[in-house]
């Protein structure tokens, strides 16, 4: 018989405490070594303060987008350090004529748009222009002489001009985006 299978004085197998004592030994080594080496695993590339807050802007922007899909994008300038966003333009090739409310003069325009939005908002009015044209010739029509030669009466007739055709596109395309509208020319007759 083996020195392992007699048994100790008190009828026990001899060495079954120790063999208890190193199984729970190593059982707590290796659970000790499993959590440090998680640690060093989560630790390993820290991100400062600064960075952290800047992943999780990004990462709200980036989920804020993925919800909010109704409309095109503001497109960023090449320099991401400023707030700025690139600005589109679009002039329709024609001027409009028309006579102005209640006289006999008429007013030639030529209208440029602009917008910060994605081509999306200048691809739509080139889509409906036709439509747009109309509800402009509309509204210029609409004003009398004395509120164009008002001090602030061409301002006052591109406000007019946009929300016609934000109106317009969101009814059509279900967003407007145009931020300003210009005169190329401006020739009161």
């Amino acid at each position: 018989m083996s020195d392992a299978s007699l048994p100790s004085l008190d009828g026990r197998p001899k060495g079954g405490v120790f063999k208890k004592l190193i199984t729970w030994l190593l059982a707590a080594v290796l659970l000790s070594g499993l959590g440090f080496g998680a640690g060093l695993y989560y630790a390993d590339a820290p991100l400062s303060p600064s960075q952290e807050v800047l992943r999780l802007i990004e990462k709200d922007a980036a989920e804020a987008a993925e919800e909010e899909e109704t409309g095109p994008l503001r497109v960023p300038r090449e320099v991401p350090q400023t707030a700025q966003f690139e600005t589109s333009y679009y002039e329709f090739p024609d001027a409009f004529t028309t006579n102005l409310k209640g006289s006999r003069r008429f007013l030639q325009v030529g209208v440029g748009l602009s917008t910060q939005y994605d081509a999306t908002v200048i691809a739509n009015v080139e889509r409906h222009a036709m439509a747009l044209r109309s509800d402009m010739l509309a509204v210029i029509s609409g004003f009398t002489e004395e509120e164009i030669e008002a001090e602030d009466g061409r301002a006052r007739l591109s406000g007019a001009l946009r929300e016609t055709i934000n109106a317009r596109l969101v009814s059509l395309e279900g967003f407007g985006g145009i931020e300003d509208v210009f005169f190329r020319t401006f020739v009161l007759q």
